[in-house]
């Protein structure tokens, strides 16, 4: 996304996207980031969190802002019981819920979601998990980088192993869930590697 220095190439439908285009562009372009932190406005309603991220389409004349929560509050019931409550007062699940509605405000080509699952409780993984499923469905292509590399691989098409920052195994994913290196190393116990899926 441009926000920490890189080297390398990244091309996204055709174009060069590190170095030459700033983050606005790149979310005008349709890739959108949920950050490992979530990033919310605390003091915000659930409400304006999410209609913050609709303001790249707002900017360019868009103007289906509310059809698009609609949108985003089927997916995540929770946040439309809870679209008055400040950000800040909601639970873990709760906020990445919130996060990930806030990135979908934007109508994303492509979805890159930074550890999603990072403090949440089992269930509620299970839960942003099914979520990522169902975001897939509906034509949203997905960049996952998770530690839990059980629960990527389960919801990926195609993984990449990362280890000290290179890639170390790829395959299809249910490949990569049989793969004896791949148990041996980070399926197993004690492993932490990333997965980008």
């Amino acid at each position: 996304m441009g926000l920490l220095p890189a080297r390398g190439e990244v091309k996204y439908q055709g174009h060069s996207t590190l170095g030459a285009m700033s983050v606005d562009a790149l979310v005008a372009k349709g890739l959108v980031l949920v950050p490992e932190k979530r990033e919310l406005f605390g003091s915000m309603s659930v409400a304006d969190n999410l209609l913050l991220g609709a303001f790249a389409r707002h900017r360019r004349g868009d103007r289906d802002h509310a059809k698009t929560m609609d949108e985003v509050y089927a997916i995540f019931p929770r946040l439309a019981e809870r679209h008055k409550q400040e950000a800040g007062t909601l639970s873990g699940g709760e906020r990445q819920m919130l996060a990930m509605g806030r990135a979908l405000m934007a109508k994303p080509t492509l979805l890159m979601l930074d550890e999603p699952s990072l403090g949440l409780a089992p269930l509620i993984v299970k839960e942003i998990l099914r979520i990522v499923v169902q975001l897939k469905s509906m034509g949203v292509s997905i960049l996952l980088v998770e530690q839990n590399a059980r629960a990527a691989l389960q919801v990926a098409d195609y993984g990449y192993v990362l280890e000290n920052g290179s890639v170390a195994v790829e395959n299809e994913a249910k490949a990569l869930l049989h793969d004896p290196r791949v148990i041996e190393s980070y399926l197993g116990l004690g492993g932490s590697h990333s997965i980008a899926a």
